[in-house]
């Protein structure tokens, strides 16, 4: 039996296969079991759901994190990397992000394309 933190395990592996390591380096001294937490709670519980595919679950964990402003511009970032991972075009991200204007008001919405724009120029950089 696949318990959900196996579960969201394999779904970060698809998303950011270094996420549970960077949380644990980052959070789990503060708090001991954070990343193990945060990957089997939000994404074997949550993302691994049946019910819509992940690239949709991942385009509102954008329209969300745009709605609820500037604060949340670091993981803003990340999900907008998770949901290109995920299948999703920029174009799909950026009309996500813009749609949230209506609801969030367009400083909000700004926030969010500066998100998208920041991700896209690292992704286009040279390595």
């Amino acid at each position: 039996m696949t318990t959900a933190l196996d579960q969201g395990r394999a779904l970060t592996q698809r998303l950011n296969p270094q996420l549970e390591t960077v949380l644990n380096d980052r959070y789990d001294d503060l708090v001991p079991g954070f990343a193990e937490s945060l990957i089997e709670w939000a994404y074997g519980r949550h993302y691994a759901r049946p019910g819509l595919d992940l690239k949709t679950r991942q385009l509102c964990t954008i329209a969300a994190l745009t709605v609820l402003g500037g604060q949340t511009g670091p993981q803003l970032k990340v999900n907008i990397e998770h949901t290109l991972a995920a299948g999703a075009e920029r174009r799909e991200i950026v009309e996500a992000i813009w749609q949230m204007a209506v609801y969030g008001g367009l400083p909000a919405a700004i926030n969010g394309l500066n998100a998208a724009k920041a991700v896209f120029e690292a992704q286009d950089m040279p390595r």
